[in-house]
C-alpha cells in the first residue's frame, strides 16, 4: 500500500532536483533505500535491512544536501527512520530525537555554507526536512499500534477458529457417546432378558432379539448421520423410546405434557432425556419415573436413588454446558432417595403453549 505512492513521489523529486545522470543516481539510491525499508517493514522484517538502508539514506542526505545542493535528498532518511524507530522498543524515544537531530544538523551545516538567501535555505534545508521527518516519525507510532492491534485481532480469530474445531470435536465425541453408550446399555438389558426367556418363552425371546437387531441397525444409521452432520433427535420419539425402555426394565413411567415444546429446543431436551434415561437404567434401582414437559423445558424425576453425595455423571456435565450455551439451565439434584434432572430455557426460546395432558 505504501510503496507505489512513496516511489512515485521519490521519482518526481529526483527528476526535478537532479541536474545530470550521476546526481539522479545518488538521489535515486536514497529513494531505493526508503523503498527497501518499506517493503521489509510490510513483511514484518524491517530490522534485517535497518543498518544498510540507514547508512545509504543518511549518506545521500549528507552528500546531496551539502555537495549537490539538493534540498530533497533527505527523502530517503525520512522514510527509513520512521519505519525503523518504532521497532526499537525502549530505545525508540532516543532514536527519534537522534534522527531529528541528524537531519537538522545537516541542514544547519548547509546554513553555514555560502548561499544566496538565508531564509530560503533555512526553509528548504532545515525546517522542511526536519519537520517532515519528525511528522513522519510521529505518525508511525500510532500506525504501528494500529497494525499491532490488527495482528492481535487476527491471532484472536485464529485462536477462536481453533477453539471452534476443539468444541466441534468434543460435541461429536459426546454425541457418539450418547448414541452408542445408550444403545449398548439397552442391548445389554435386552440380551439378559432374552437369555432368561429362551427356555420359558421362546416367542418373547425372539421378539427381544429382533428388537436388539433393529436397535443395532438404527444405531449404525444414526452413527452415519452423525458423521455427515445430519443427526437430529426427535423429542417425541425419545419420550416413546424412554417409556418402552423403562417398562421393559419393570419401571413404572408417567409422562405429563403441560405444553408443546418449541422445535428450537426440542433436540437438546431430547439429548437430556436420553442421557437421563441411560443414567437411571445404569445407576439407580428405580421403581417409578415421572417425566414432565413444560412450556420451557423438561423435568425427569426417579426414585431408587442413593442417599449419599451426587454421583459424577460426565454425560450430564457435558449437556449442562450445551444447555448453558443456548441460554438455558440444567440442574441435577438428589434428595430423599429421589433423583431429579431438569432443563429449562428462557421464555424467548419457546413457542406458546398448546395445551396440557397426562398419560
Amino acid at each position: 500500500m505504501f510503496v507505489p505512492p512513496l516511489a512515485l513521489v521519490g521519482a518526481l523529486l529526483v527528476a526535478v532536483d537532479a541536474e545530470n545522470w550521476w546526481q539522479a543516481l545518488v538521489l535515486g539510491l536514497g529513494v531505493l533505500a526508503g523503498m527497501v525499508a518499506t517493503v521489509r517493514w510490510a513483511a514484518g522484517d524491517v530490522m534485517s535491512v535497518a543498518i544498510p538502508c540507514t547508512i545509504v539514506a543518511a549518506a545521500v542526505w549528507v552528500f546531496g544536501g551539502l555537495a549537490l545542493d539538493s534540498s530533497t535528498a533527505f527523502y530517503g532518511i525520512s522514510i527509513v527512520g520512521p519505519f525503523l524507530i518504532p521497532e526499537l522498543g525502549r530505545h525508540q524515544g532516543r532514536a527519534a530525537v537522534a534522527l531529528a537531530g541528524f537531519v537538522a544538523s545537516v541542514g544547519f551545516v548547509r546554513l553555514l555554507m555560502p548561499h544566496d538567501d538565508t531564509f530560503q535555505t533555512f526553509i528548504a534545508y532545515l525546517l522542511i526536512p526536519t519537520g517532515v521527518t519528525v511528522l513522519a516519525t510521529g505518525l508511525m507510532f500510532p500506525n504501528k499500534r494500529f497494525y499491532d492491534v490488527v495482528d492481535e485481532l487476527e491471532e484472536s480469530r485464529q485462536r477462536e477458529a481453533e477453539l471452534a474445531v476443539v468444541r466441534e470435536r468434543m460435541r461429536f465425541a459426546s454425541d457418539l457417546h450418547d448414541i452408542q453408550g445408550h444403545t449398548l446399555h439397552v442391548v445389554k438389558l435386552k440380551t439378559a432378558l432374552a437369555r432368561k426367556l429362551v427356555h420359558t418363552d421362546i416367542e418373547r425371546a425372539e421378539e427381544e432379539l429382533k428388537e436388539i437387531y433393529a436397535l443395532v441397525g438404527d444405531t449404525i444409521a444414526q452413527t452415519k448421520e452423525l458423521a455427515h452432520a445430519q443427526r437430529r433427535l426427535n423429542l417425541s420419539a425419545e419420550l416413546e423410546n424412554a417409556k418402552n425402555l423403562f417398562e421393559a426394565a419393570g419401571i413404572r413411567v408417567r409422562v405429563q405434557r403441560e405444553a408443546e415444546v418449541d422445535a428450537s429446543v426440542s433436540e437438546l431436551l431430547g439429548q437430556v432425556l436420553r442421557e437421563t434415561t441411560t443414567n437411571i437404567l445404569r445407576h439407580s434401582q428405580a421403581g417409578e419415573v415421572r417425566v414432565t414437559l413444560s412450556r420451557t423445558g423438561i423435568a425427569i424425576v426417579n426414585d431408587g436413588a442413593g442417599t449419599g453425595p451426587l454421583p459424577e455423571l460426565s454425560g450430564l456435565a457435558t449437556l449442562r454446558e450445551r444447555v448453558a450455551g443456548e441460554g438455558g439451565e440444567l440442574t441435577v439434584e438428589q434428595e430423599g432417595g429421589r433423583f431429579s434432572t431438569a432443563a429449562v430455557f428462557p421464555e424467548s426460546r419457546v413457542a406458546g403453549a398448546t395445551g396440557n395432558g397426562d398419560r
